[in-house]
């Protein structure tokens, strides 16, 4: 049974509310500082801990809840022995904690002086969840205000909250602390050292901190991983894009609307189609097979759009997911089902568009709500476990406009084909490494990935596209190390190039594209993808 309530929030979304239901059964509510002033200024008869413990605030306010009168009411067991020892102390118990904490994350990235930093360092709030969540079998305890509801009910119901709930909201808590508690560690490791004697200065963070926690919540396991033989499960990062700021569409957090429950290897391909397309502020298409693009496109249109990626590599198209970024209508949704697709990713479905793709029942329907837009959030990070380790960087958002890149050639690019070296130097940036993409007119016309050898990645193209690649424009994720890649560019029907350029022989490729009569723009930028 709940008789005592502890309620101490730093975000009072839903606390009142809350409040009123517990006074209402008759439950003493302690409390402090501004959560105790908001809940008495609405009303609600609250008891500040400093007359429940007998101790006052003291030291600015660093300690409020730390004394026994508080932890022993949360620790305290329901046997003889410890009821006995609370009886002698005057203990009381308190069975449900309601708190969050003080907004660390957020004020660091205000930009803040370190000992402001340091201040917002909560210990009493993590404290008070540990000893309730540690002691869920008497202790409710709740962090997330989204949880009220069901605490609510529980105790309408019976006046308790039940046990599993209790155990439920307990790993919540320690998850919670265990992310606040990698949030400071972070922020700590990432400032140099001379911090500790400038205080009130903003200190200069590394992007990359000595201590680095993550934290994955699961959304729900998967049939299998990439192979029937192997577990998996999809998480998502606890503290999502949206709650950092970022408003990217993501596919953790896209709504799955229709078909099959998305596989590994659908996960991986989505997340890369998405990547892909978001590149692209005007309607775009993407199809990609095996993490790979195999058709991309551009153009007023959608569905003309699509029937261009499309038609670049019929046969890889087959089985494979697609990423658009415009509403998919009624016209598109016809085109769709045409072929066997795996996934179709969107900012959203018509509700004609949706009956159509309802006759395919095993094609999943993805819907990612966001900016869709070109990606911009240099805080994102992409991490890649290793035997023992991991790997850690941010994402790869550059992006270099080519009316800056240095023309490399005696011959200028023309206007057509600058545009077509611009769609293909972005499409390149999504294609495993070694990359070669054929462009024209906006569309893929072939694309070669994952090769050991560039030159195989131009031979793949031409094999697939052959006389179609004739006064294409020709995008490289990295530089060209001999001019034998030049050569058989220009073999294919390339009339334009665009590289990081920077190899040791640049002087001999430039020599060959001139021989070519080739435009060739360097970016300066590589794009290496493994």
């Amino acid at each position: 049974m709940v008789r005592r309530a502890l309620i101490s929030v730093s975000e009072k979304r839903g606390v009142v509310e809350l409040a009123k239901v517990l006074v209402e059964l008759g439950v003493e509510i302690l409390s402090t500082g501004g959560t105790a002033a908001a809940l008495s200024a609405a009303g609600v008869k609250v008891k500040q801990v400093s007359e429940h413990t007998g101790a006052p605030e003291i030291l600015d306010g660093r300690v409020k809840t730390l004394h026994p009168r508080i932890h022993g009411g949360l620790l305290g067991r329901d046997t003889e022995q410890h009821r006995a020892e609370m009886d002698k102390h005057a203990i009381e118990p308190i069975d449900l904690v309601v708190v969050n904490l003080y907004p660390f994350e957020a004020t660091i990235a205000k930009g803040v002086p370190f000992d402001e930093a340091i201040e917002n360092i909560d210990i009493g709030g993590p404290s008070m969840l540990r000893s309730a969540a540690k002691n869920h079998e008497r202790v409710a305890v709740v962090v997330d205000p989204d949880d009220y509801a069901g605490v609510i009910s529980d105790l309408r119901a019976t006046k308790e909250v039940s046990a599993v709930r209790r155990l439920q909201l307990a790993r919540k808590a320690f998850a919670h602390t265990a992310a606040y508690d990698g949030a400071i560690a972070a922020y700590l490791s990432s400032i140099d050292d001379a911090a500790a004697s400038a205080r009130h200065e903003q200190p200069v963070r590394r992007q990359l901190p000595d201590t680095l926690s993550v934290q994955w919540q699961r959304l729900y396991e998967l049939r299998y991983g990439e192979n029937p033989h192997q577990k998996a499960a999809f998480y998502a990062d606890a503290k999502s894009p949206l709650a950092r700021g970022s408003k990217r569409p993501t596919i953790a957090a896209a709504e799955v609307l229709g078909g099959k429950q998305l596989s590994y290897n659908n996960i991986l391909d989505l997340d890369a189609a998405l990547g892909l397309v978001l590149e692209f502020t005007q309607p775009a298409a993407v199809i990609v097979k095996h993490n790979n693009p195999c058709g991309v496109s551009t153009g007023d249109d959608l569905a003309a759009t699509y029937l261009r990626a499309r038609e670049a590599d019929a046969t890889s198209a087959f089985g494979g997911i697609v990423a658009v970024n415009r509403e998919v209508d009624e016209a598109l949704a016809k085109h769709f089902v045409e072929t066997f697709l795996e996934c179709i990713v969107a900012p959203g479905y018509s509700a004609a568009a949706r009956d159509i793709l309802a006759t395919k029942k095993n094609l999943r329907l993805v819907a990612a709500k966001g900016v869709w837009s070109s990606p911009s959030d240099d805080e994102a990070w992409s991490i890649r476990t290793i035997a023992g380790g991991a790997l850690v960087q941010n994402v790869d958002y550059g992006m270099v406009d080519l009316a800056m890149a240095k023309l490399a050639t005696e011959r200028a690019p023309t206007d057509a084909e600058r545009r077509d070296l611009a769609f293909a130097w972005r499409v390149a940036k999504h294609v495993k490494s070694n990359a070669i993409v054929f462009a024209k007119d906006g569309a893929t016309l072939a694309i070669g990935a994952g090769q050991m050898n560039r030159v195989e990645s131009v031979k793949i193209c031409e094999r697939k596209a052959g006389d179609k690649l004739k006064g294409s424009a020709v995008a490289s994720d990295a530089f060209f190390p001999f001019r034998d890649g030049v050569d058989v560019l220009a073999a294919a029907g390339a009339t334009s190039i665009v590289q990081p350029g920077g190899s040791v022989r640049d002087e001999e490729v430039i020599t060959a594209a001139n021989e070519h009569k080739l435009a060739m723009l360097f970016t300066g930028m590589r794009h290496f993808r493994h």
